[in-house]
């Protein structure tokens, strides 16, 4: 089914900008509401035009000479509307306009858009969150079949509607290999890129209008899952005759007490394992994702798990670790878990929130450093993951009452106790 628009062109003179009692001709190209001016280039006596019937009033040959200019501006402009409409259903006035004036050849598409920045972006990216950005793009043409039945289309084009319908296309869509539709979050990331796509867009001068002006992209807080204690004791202690759960499960223990993320923990050399200047082994290497560099010290479960596997058949000869998809990972941990009878969602990348929180935040180890050990960029990036847990405020709340428990004893020679009472 086509969708139906409306399109109109008229002529009008601007008495604003009136010199003289002569103003100027104007054509108006209106498309559903939308609307684009473009000057002509005559100027006439105000009184002799007809605002009924967009002419000029008389005879005269001068008249006549105006009166078949603007019926061929007319003309030509409803055949660039024809043309422009066999090619796509969403026609734009300026897109109208730019055809008239043979401007359109020029006009950059989000195609083309896409293209630059996949080839000038691609150096600062990552693998991973350039393959990102590519699944915004093919949701992108997937939408613009969709709502607007064609293949690509002018950044000009794009304006808060568009985004909008961008917003609803995504919020009901069901990816393949996805559990259920979109959240709001995984939705809003593939409006963040869009954005940033078009930032590059306004910055070459591809557009005059920024179509982000009035629309707000909203992310909702969601607290980062994590193992406590126990639950990674036990995990420690799970034993199994099944080849691939021990690896997973020693993998898993090594992120958990170091942080590194999969990607760079599949990627760590031999030559990454190096001695530090407290004699102790170190990891030294830099994040794929961010390309920033982290060093730690190693502790004793992350130093077993490496000698472990240091003549492991399953292990490459120059890497550090055994190999295995991140999709292979996710899924064997799902087993563990249910041994281990622990009921959270556990994913492979839980773990280095499990260094963040549990083993270092909640032990004292100062933000700053965990910051860096990670290898963010941003100190308020670590700030997600410092949730502070029960045992620590209770730890701090007993220190605290011990010192006015003290303090109390002593200026008032009381002997009451701050302690817990039954009531």
């Amino acid at each position: 089914m086509r969708t139906r628009s409306t399109f109109s062109i008229s002529f009008w003179i601007s008495t604003s900008r009136m010199e003289d009692n002569t103003a100027k001709i104007y054509a108006r190209i209106t498309i559903n509401s939308q609307r684009a001016n473009m000057s002509l280039k005559y100027t006439i006596p105000t009184e002799i035009w007809d605002s009924k019937g967009s002419r000029v009033l008389g005879r005269t040959k001068e008249a006549q000479e105006i009166n078949t200019y603007l019926m061929e501006v007319e003309s030509e402009l409803f055949q660039c509307y024809r043309e422009l409409r066999s090619k796509s259903p969403h026609i734009t006035p300026q897109m109208v306009k730019a055809r008239y004036f043979g401007e359109d050849e020029n006009q950059i598409t989000l195609k083309a858009l896409f293209e630059y920045h996949n080839l000038h972006g691609a150096h600062a990216l990552g693998k991973a969150t350039l393959s990102h950005y590519k699944t915004t793009q093919k949701y992108l043409l997937c939408y613009l079949k969709k709502q607007y039945k064609c293949d690509d289309c002018c950044l000009s084009q794009l304006n808060h509607q568009f985004i909008v319908g961008f917003e609803t296309y995504l919020r009901k869509l069901h990816p393949i290999h996805h559990h259920g539709r979109l959240s709001n979050n995984g939705a809003m990331k593939h409006i963040q890129r869009l954005r940033k796509m078009v930032r590059v867009a306004l910055h070459n001068e591809w557009i005059e209008k920024y179509p982000f002006q009035k629309f707000k992209i909203r992310i909702e807080r969601k607290e980062r899952e994590f193992l406590n204690m126990p639950e990674l004791q036990k995990i420690q202690d799970y034993h199994t005759g099944i080849e691939r759960l021990r690896i997973v499960k020693d993998l898993f223990v090594f992120s958990c007490y170091t942080g590194i993320a999969y990607c760079d923990i599949m990627n760590l050399c031999e030559d990454n394992l190096v001695k530090g200047i407290d004699g102790r082994y170190w990891i030294s290497s830099k994040r794929l994702k961010t390309k920033n560099s982290f060093k730690l010290p190693l502790m004793g479960p992350a130093i077993s798990i490496i000698k472990r596997y240091q003549y492991h058949p399953k292990r490459k000869p120059e890497k550090l670790l055994p190999e295995i998809s991140n999709q292979k990972l996710n899924s064997y941990l799902k087993e563990i878990a249910d041994a281990c009878e622990i009921k959270k969602n556990i994913t492979f990348h839980m773990a280095r929130h499990t260094f963040a929180t549990t083993i270092t935040l909640s032990n004292g180890v100062p933000i700053e450093t965990v910051s860096k050990i990670l290898g963010h960029t941003e100190l308020a990036t670590t700030q997600i993951y410092a949730r502070v847990l029960d045992r620590k405020i209770s730890k701090d709340m007993s220190g605290l009452e011990s010192i006015l428990e003290s303090m109390f004893s002593d200026t008032r020679g009381d002997t009451g106790s701050f302690g817990n009472s039954e009531f």
